[in-house]
């Protein structure tokens, strides 16, 4: 209790002074500060014994003080950023295939290329469409409604009920999150040589991260690892993103709520993410039964993440639903971008993220999802076999404290920064400066690979029960 009220103490401190993540951030982003970071260096200094974490197993959980308990495009990017030019003449497919290299350049130089990959694909990746936590859940209603959505209406009436029940969660105004993470980009294949991380515990960065939410639909985080650091924000308008080797920078299309978030931090949003979505059968996650739960973008909102070369042409969300305790055990979701070459054939990315949720405790009633980790496939295809690439990364994170409806938060936290640039607010728009390139309508054999990937994605989930049409 001394520690909680020593936290709110020091938050007080900063809201009183102004410091918030709209006005502390600085207009130069080599300047650039974390809004609470005075608060979070006190805390850091009482646990130092937290501060890094070099292996995933040896995460120590604790819920704190404060009651037990995300291509590679801009803010929207789902994939790995560029290699942080500006414009310039080089190609697209060079600049992404800098990402992708295997690591055999010098040792510096490869692992500030992973710390970038790392932070590109798992700093701040975003869900597929837009939701509102404000709106309730529909009513469970079985007449006129395919069984599929039916089903998928009970399963979120069972998970919201099992995570705290709707009354307490619409109490919650806004939300606090503190945690750790460890990442590591564990293996690269390109044709058929495949290069593994020899030492897992050395080539692991570690670091930590804060969430701070509040509605409507307004959140702001920052991750640092290593000894670099991302930020990202939502003022409910727009989405925008901060990194030391672009900026800050907005995206383009509908706003949508933090992956992270619904790793088991958000559950009303969680469940308002999954409102439309269709249950398609059942799977064993950990020896646990689990309802499958699929929601798919609607083809406007791809199309309005899309811009210049690079289409999205899907991006599908799976939650997976425990039957025993009614909880989101595993998330995972998948997309696929169309890059368009100048004057070459079209490129494709896959980024798929498997999300485990484990430790559930309440905080203040709402079950938190405490420590959790995810595995990242980034998958590129061409013509050629020779000229495909897949990237597996690895993040194991703990929740160290959480809390509810934190006094003196307001929106003012969650001002975009000075230096935002709106001239480029697509997600595709760091890879397409400056590139002139043709038709983006896709040749029918670049229909028929995409089709093919679809029908292996789709049926290649193994041991799933699949529910017949009633």
């Amino acid at each position: 209790m001394e520690r909680k009220q020593g936290f709110f103490s020091a938050l007080k401190e900063e809201v009183v002074r102004g410091l918030s993540p709209g006005r502390s951030r600085p207009k130069s982003p080599a300047r650039s500060t974390s809004p609470m970071s005075s608060v979070m260096r006190r805390r850091r200094g009482r646990s130092s014994h937290h501060k890094r974490v070099a292996h995933p197993e040896p995460f120590i959980m604790r819920s704190g003080s404060l009651r037990p308990g995300e291509a590679a495009l801009s803010p929207l990017k789902e994939g790995p950023d560029p290699d942080g030019t500006d414009g310039g003449d080089s190609r697209m497919e060079g600049r992404w295939a800098h990402w992708m290299r295997a690591p055999s350049v010098s040792g510096s130089a490869c692992k500030r290329s992973d710390l970038r990959l790392l932070l590109g694909v798992l700093g701040a990746p975003l869900a597929p469409v837009h939701v509102s936590a404000a709106e309730p859940l529909p009513h469970l209603s079985i007449k006129d409604t395919p069984i599929e959505s039916s089903s998928a209406q009970y399963i979120l009436q069972q998970y919201t009920a099992s995570s705290g029940g709707q009354k307490l969660q619409n109490s919650i105004h806004n939300a606090y999150a503190m945690g750790r993470v460890t990442m590591i980009a564990s293996e690269f294949e390109k044709g058929n040589k495949v290069t593994r991380s020899r030492n897992s515990s050395k080539g692991a960065e570690s670091g930590g991260f804060v969430l701070w939410q509040m509605n409507p639909d307004m959140w702001y985080v920052e991750l640092a690892l290593g000894d670099s650091k991302v930020h990202a924000g939502c003022n409910g308008k727009l989405v925008w993103r901060h990194t030391p080797w672009l900026g800050a920078h907005a995206a383009k299309g509908p706003v949508r709520p933090l992956r992270r978030a619904l790793q088991g931090l958000d559950p009303r949003t969680t469940a308002s993410m999954f409102i439309n979505a269709r249950c398609i059968g059942e799977k064993k996650i950990n020896g646990e039964d689990c309802f499958i739960l699929k929601l798919c973008a609607d083809p406007s909102t791809l199309k309005a993440r899309s811009e210049g070369p690079a289409e999205i042409i899907r991006h599908v969300l799976f939650g997976y639903f425990s039957q025993k305790t009614g909880l989101l055990v595993h998330l995972e979701d998948s997309h696929l971008t169309r890059i368009q070459n100048n004057g070459g054939d079209a490129v494709y990315w896959e980024t798929t993220i498997n999300s485990f949720l484990d430790d559930y405790r309440p905080v203040e009633g709402i079950m938190i999802a405490h420590s959790g980790r995810s595995i990242v496939t980034l998958f590129r295809f061409g013509d050629t076999a020779l000229s495909h690439t897949r990237t597996r990364m690895e993040e194991a994170w703990a929740i160290d404290e959480v809390a509810f409806n934190v006094p003196g938060l307001s929106v003012d936290c969650f001002i975009p920064p000075a230096e935002l640039r709106f001239d480029s607010v697509g997600e595709t728009c760091e890879f397409s400066q400056g590139q002139r390139v043709r038709s983006t309508v896709g040749t029918a054999a670049d229909r028929t690979r995409v089709a093919s990937l679809d029908m292996s994605r789709d049926i290649g989930v193994n041991n799933i029960t699949w529910k017949a049409n009633g």
